[in-house]
């Protein structure tokens, strides 16, 4: 659905990469890093109200360098011969990192179409019924579209081997969670919850809800990270990391 919000976004990527490419071809210095593609950048471009959204270079998001950056610092850490299911997985440079760590890797989504990956497989959440499968489940902006995230996160904790994680990164506001009516319009969700196929705007309390799911809940975000290195790269978003019981 085209919108005036999602053309001004666009139109704001646009010039803000623009701006980016004259700086650096006129010399700006590069000192910025991207952790995603390891390249050094003179800047990040603009998305939305994101002044610092996107690598010029491989276009990786706040929440891909964070999650480069947290596996890189090993505070998160990937199981030797690991088996990762990675929803929506629109995120290359952790398909292939993912990919190659992973005895047992599982991209998939609910409309696989959309990826271009050979072994892409459709899932629906809702209606995940693995047992004891996965040692990492990561899902970045997919909980917001599910109708119901209480089933979703109970599936999830089902099909995590015992000790085994979940990593969810979700679009977060300062408020509680707010859930809209089945029948809002897509309009409505966007002027709601920031995009018209959102169906609900999280705020941290979603860790309540992954726990009333059966698992052990932490919160990750940048405050754990030294402040030159979360400037430098241009570090955003929280991550939930939540482990299924021993």
């Amino acid at each position: 659905m085209i919108t005036l919000q999602r053309v001004t976004k666009a139109a704001g990527k646009h010039l803000s990469r623009l701006a980016l490419a004259l700086r650096a071809r006129a010399g700006a210095k590069r000192t910025r890093h991207c952790p995603a593609c390891h390249h050094d950048v003179v800047g990040f471009y603009r998305y939305g109200q994101e002044r610092e959204w996107g690598c010029p270079h491989c276009g990786a998001s706040p929440r891909e360098r964070l999650m480069h950056a947290l596996l890189d610092l090993d505070v998160i850490v990937i199981p030797k011969r690991a088996a990762i299911l990675h929803c929506a997985p629109n995120e290359a440079s952790l398909v292939n990192r993912f990919r190659a760590a992973a005895a047992d890797y599982v991209p998939a989504d609910f409309d696989p179409s959309r990826y271009p990956l050979p072994d892409i497989q459709q899932l629906d959440l809702m209606a995940l019924d693995d047992e004891a499968r996965f040692d990492i489940i990561y899902a970045s902006h997919v909980m917001e579209h599910v109708p119901d995230d209480a089933q979703v996160l109970r599936n999830i904790a089902r099909a995590l081997k015992p000790g085994g994680e979940t990593w969810l990164i979700v679009p977060l506001w300062a408020k509680r969670t707010e859930d809209g009516p089945a029948d809002l319009s897509p309009r409505e969700r966007e002027h709601r919850f920031g995009q018209w196929d959102h169906v609900r705007q999280y705020g941290r309390d979603l860790a309540d809800r992954i726990a009333a799911a059966g698992l052990k809940v932490e919160l990750i975000d940048t405050r754990g990270i030294p402040a030159e290195m979360v400037h430098r790269m241009a570090l955003g978003d929280t991550l939930f990391r939540a482990k299924r019981p021993v």
